[in-house]
Order: structure tokens, then C-alpha cells, then sequence
């Protein structure tokens, strides 16, 4: 395996990862009334993630943007958890988002990192949100990592 084949699936999750943040947000101004209508408006936006690469990157959007559509009240519970005081609806949709694949990755996917999906929602941070965005959402993921580290959670990730 070569050096550029090794970064090869790091490229594609994070184009995934941005892919996935722009669907989600897109759909906090107008939501899937179904799974099946989801389905329908992923199909048609543009996938960058795929040209010349495989599909394990558009398959990962996919499975983001799921996970986080069919547990968005239980990601948004946990966000609410360890965002002292902060209310969902006070949130900026585009931290709300960041959040949300954030907390999917990190309590869905023990095979990824704490560390990898930290760097990710704050690299998303930096590219989508303003300069106050990446605090708070470090401050957020931070708390729930430390949460998951301890056992919290009942999954064990690698920091």
C-alpha cells in the first residue's frame, strides 16, 4: 500500500463529513418528511466525495446523515446535556449541525477516534462557522468525550 493510498480514506470521510454537514443543514430550512424523501433529496445533491475516488466515502455521508436523522432527538438531548444551559433552538443551525454529525460519529462509530471526530467537527467549524463556533463547539464535544472515556457512554473509544 503506498502513502497516497493510505490518506485515501482519510480524504474521502472528510469530504464526506462536509458533504454529510451541508445535506443536514440544508435540511434544517426544509425537512425530510420521510426516510424515503431523504433518500430521494440525498440522491440528487451533488457528490463531490465520489469523483475518482470509491464509494466508501459516499456511503459514510449516507450513513451520517441516517444516523442523524433517525436520532436527532437523541443527539439533541445529548448536545442539550453537555451544553450547559443551552437550549436547541438558541443554537446556530450551522454549530447545531456540526454538533449533531459530531455526537453521531462519536457514539455511533467506535471503530473512528474520539481525537479523529473532534479535529473533524472543529475543521467543519473553522470552514463554516465564525471564530466564536469552534469554542463552543469544543467545549460541547470535549465534555462528552471525556464523558465517553469514562465508560459513560458503555462504548470504548480510542482517544
Amino acid at each position: 500500500m503506498t502513502e497516497s493510498d493510505d490518506k485515501k480514506p482519510i480524504v474521502s470521510r472528510r469530504k464526506a463529513r462536509k458533504q454529510a454537514f451541508e445535506f443536514l443543514y440544508g435540511l434544517s430550512f426544509e425537512p425530510a418528511a420521510d426516510e424515503r424523501s431523504l433518500l430521494r433529496l440525498f440522491k440528487r445533491c451533488p457528490h463531490d466525495v465520489a469523483e475518482g475516488e470509491d464509494d466508501a466515502g459516499h456511503e459514510f455521508a449516507w450513513e451520517l446523515v441516517l444516523g442523524v436523522w433517525r436520532n436527532q432527538r437523541d443527539i439533541d438531548a445529548t448536545i442539550v446535556r453537555f451544553s450547559k444551559n443551552w437550549k436547541i433552538s438558541r443554537i446556530a443551525k450551522v454549530e447545531l449541525t456540526i454538533l449533531r454529525l459530531a455526537v453521531h460519529e462519536i457514539l455511533s462509530r467506535p471503530d473512528i477516534p474520539l481525537r479523529v471526530s473532534l479535529n473533524e467537527a472543529i475543521e467543519l467549524s473553522k470552514r463554516y462557522g465564525d471564530e466564536n463556533s469552534r469554542n463552543f463547539i469544543n467545549g460541547i464535544l470535549d465534555a462528552l468525550a471525556k464523558a465517553v472515556d469514562s465508560g459513560e457512554f458503555g462504548i470504548q473509544k480510542d482517544l
